[in-house]
């Protein structure tokens, strides 16, 4: 693991040690820490939306659809594999 410093000013600094002691977190940097992966799965998400909203639109999904996906899923789970994206 690397050392990245960074300053705040105090306002901000006595807001991360009231989470820290408050939110259950052992340092500062695991609440850093965290606050950057949940930035970073903010983006993914944003990534996945955008790529999503700008795809050509598809045949609608019925019931039938969701049943046959759950089905696959759950015989994937019994063979104790991972489900392939071909749901």
């Amino acid at each position: 693991m690397t050392t990245m410093n960074i300053s705040l000013p105090e306002s901000l600094k006595a807001f991360v040690d009231e989470q820290v002691r408050h939110r259950g977190y052992g340092t500062s940097s695991e609440y850093v820490r965290e606050l950057i992966r949940r930035d970073q799965d903010r983006l993914r998400l944003r990534n996945l939306l955008l790529t999503g909203a700008s795809s050509a639109p598809s045949a609608p999904v019925n019931e039938a659809y969701f049943d046959g996906l759950r089905e696959h899923v759950r015989s994937t789970a019994r063979a104790g594999g991972k489900p392939s994206r071909k749901a």
